[in-house]
């Protein structure tokens, strides 16, 4: 489970880091934001140019070193933003041949095997008021096996897993994410799930009175699940994540502190709103023990990363992460008892103590930070 721990602007990913293993997690997702803003602490350089290839290096390095010596694992390096259906070619061709390189090989240092690439959710050209990506699925696929082809090339495989983000601009449901990962047909590229994306994209609606889409909540959710059920191959799934969100007092609208003009609504409620799971105390509402026990009993046993981006991360207080670190570590320890008396009373709850046990406790430390409209989502994060 990965959890958000602070902003990269405020709180290095050295401390992030620090916190995660006080609070007992055993190893990390890495956010790109965080990366970059250590490599510009080695090598300044403006805040409109990306870092050079050799300073994102040495902070790779540096941080494989600390967690070495802390004994945290690194699980994979995300988000690679904006890449498929481009209608601009040269940005397509310039991810792949100066943007990518420097991903992997940054992922060999951090000893890592994956990277997570979210949906498109590029807007139209705010000059020309042109869409900027294509749906096309054809050249959708056709991008994506050229990510994977180029993960294959690399003396061992790098993987990379498609999450359909609840604001994609033509890929927003796992449904979708699937059939594409299915049509890529490679075998590093895989699939992420996020219990938040998935309520969010045909539960949640955060534009409705109490949250969510009117009508047909619940019986969208149920009947995506069972499609989960019977479709979904767990060999193909690479990452889970999971999160809850926030129920507002009302309607994301105009007037509302998180509207944004311009902006998808899901987007910013995914901003601003993100909880822990069992955060029932500070508004969470989403069905993401549903969706984690459907994940489950798919035979998923690998690590589950707490995404929790929250308006809460961009307090500089230095305090921050060890906060964030701790309401992660609670979280946990509430759903384990959850499972545990879920166990007790039936077998109705799929992670078991023993599942429980074996996924152990990890952090991410991810962090995003928003540029316009057109910037992506990143924070700092922590798995378990």
């Amino acid at each position: 489970m990965e959890f958000s721990l602070g902003s990269c602007k405020f709180h290095s990913i050295t401390d992030k880091i620090d916190h995660a293993v006080r609070n007992g997690f055993k190893a990390i997702e890495l956010f790109i934001d965080d990366l970059e803003a250590l490599a510009r602490e080695i090598k300044p350089v403006p805040a409109t140019l990306v870092p050079s290839h050799d300073s994102v290096l040495a902070a790779a390095h540096q941080i494989r070193e600390q967690c070495d010596r802390l004994e945290i694992v690194i699980l994979n390096l995300q988000p690679l933003r904006f890449y498929e259906g481009l209608v601009d070619r040269k940005k397509h061709n310039q991810i792949l041949d100066e943007v990518l390189p420097v991903w992997m090989d940054a992922l060999k240092i951090l000893g890592a095997d994956t990277i997570l690439v979210p949906s498109n959710f590029l807007p139209e050209d705010p000059v020309t008021r042109l869409p900027q990506t294509v749906g096309d699925l054809d050249i959708l696929v056709e991008d994506l096996r050229e990510l994977a082809a180029r993960g294959a090339q690399q003396e061992h495989s790098i993987k990379f897993a498609y999450e359909a983000l609840a604001w994609g601009t033509h890929v927003n449901t796992w449904e979708k994410s699937w059939e594409i990962v299915q049509a890529v047909n490679r075998p590093n590229f895989g699939l992420a799930l996020d219990t938040f994306n998935i309520a969010g994209a045909i539960y949640a609606d955060p534009t409705t009175e109490d949250g969510r889409v009117v009508d047909t909540a619940e019986a969208d959710l149920s009947a995506s699940l069972d499609r989960m059920a019977y479709t979904l191959d767990i060999s193909k799934l690479f990452i889970v994540q999971i999160a809850d969100g926030e129920r507002l007092s009302q309607p994301l609208g105009p007037g509302h502190p998180f509207y944004v003009a311009g902006q998808l609504s899901r987007l910013s409620w995914s901003r601003n709103c993100r909880l822990f799971l069992c955060e029932n105390d500070r508004g969470g509402f989403l069905p993401v023990l549903t969706i984690l026990k459907a994940i489950l009993d798919l035979g998923w046993t690998g690590y589950l990363a707490y995404e929790v981006f929250s308006r809460s991360l961009a307090d500089a207080d230095y305090r921050t992460p060890a906060l964030h670190a701790e309401r992660g570590k609670i979280s946990w320890q509430r759903l384990c008892k959850i499972a545990e008396t879920q166990m007790d009373q039936s077998e109705s709850f799929s992670p078991s103590a023993s599942k429980l046990r074996g996924m152990e406790l990890i952090e991410t430390v991810v962090h995003e930070v928003e540029i316009g409209v057109d910037s992506g989502v990143s924070h700092g994060g922590i798995v378990i």
